[in-house]
């Protein structure tokens, strides 16, 4: 078993003023030659925008880009056609492909909204490019690690065109579980949202990732109440 730990304070940061951003990977300003990525796992950016605040139209091609609110409302326009509002609770998913554009807003005038933007690289290039968001509400479970992305558009979640498989656990204090991969040729980054947990004897806290490879089974114990996500990819 391989391991990598990548504590919240030795993240990339930068405040824009309407934009409070930390980088898990190298992104913008932020270089690290030692966390460029993990596998196909690309970007991990853990976003605060200010109220009213946003990203204005910007391109995007050949990668899979995953949107995850943690607070707040997110307003989301794009070339495709698509315009609307994914809030915390749901999860948006762009297959960028040949190239489209789109553009981000914190909906609300008085509160701040927080996501999680993933980049994945895809397994297939130049794709008509493709939107999709769910709410997961109807697929949440509680005290155990429940699918919200895969490879297959007919299975639990959304889809993306590559290998790989995220869940979502909203986990009570000790509870005590493992994930199996799905591909042995895979591996994991974990991203604790919130709580305390000790995954392959490496205790994590808030913000905190860890990358495990070359392993088929990985044992979680949560320290107190925990909200973990975890991202199953390829690592080649």
């Amino acid at each position: 078993m391989k391991t990598i730990l990548h504590k919240s304070e030795t993240r990339g940061h930068a405040n824009h003023g309407w934009l409070n951003t930390h980088h898990t990977f190298s992104f913008a300003n932020y270089y690290n030659p030692q966390r460029v990525h993990f596998g196909m796992l690309r970007v991990l950016n853990d976003d605060i925008i200010a109220p009213g605040e946003g990203f204005g139209k910007h391109p995007h091609d050949n990668m899979e880009i995953i949107t995850i609110p943690l607070y707040g409302d997110l307003e989301h326009k794009d070339s495709m056609g698509n315009h609307g509002v994914i809030s915390a609770g749901e999860i948006q998913v762009m297959s960028a492909g040949t190239g489209l554009f789109h553009s981000e807003f914190n909906k609300n005038k008085d509160k701040e909204l927080g996501l999680l933007q993933i980049w994945v690289f895809p397994n297939k290039k130049n794709v008509t490019p493709r939107y999709d968001q769910i709410t997961l509400a109807d697929i949440k479970k509680t005290d155990e690690l429940y699918q919200i992305l895969s490879p297959d558009p007919h299975d639990q979640g959304v889809w993306i065109y590559q290998n790989a498989w995220f869940h979502l656990g909203d986990l009570s204090e000790g509870w005590k579980g493992e994930y199996k991969l799905k591909d042995k040729k895979n591996g994991v980054y974990f991203f604790v949202i919130e709580g305390t947990v000790t995954i392959a004897g490496q205790k994590l806290s808030r913000r905190y990732g860890f990358g495990v490879s070359e392993t088929e089974m990985i044992e979680i114990k949560t320290d107190s109440k925990t909200t973990l996500l975890v991202m199953e990819i390829p690592m080649q």
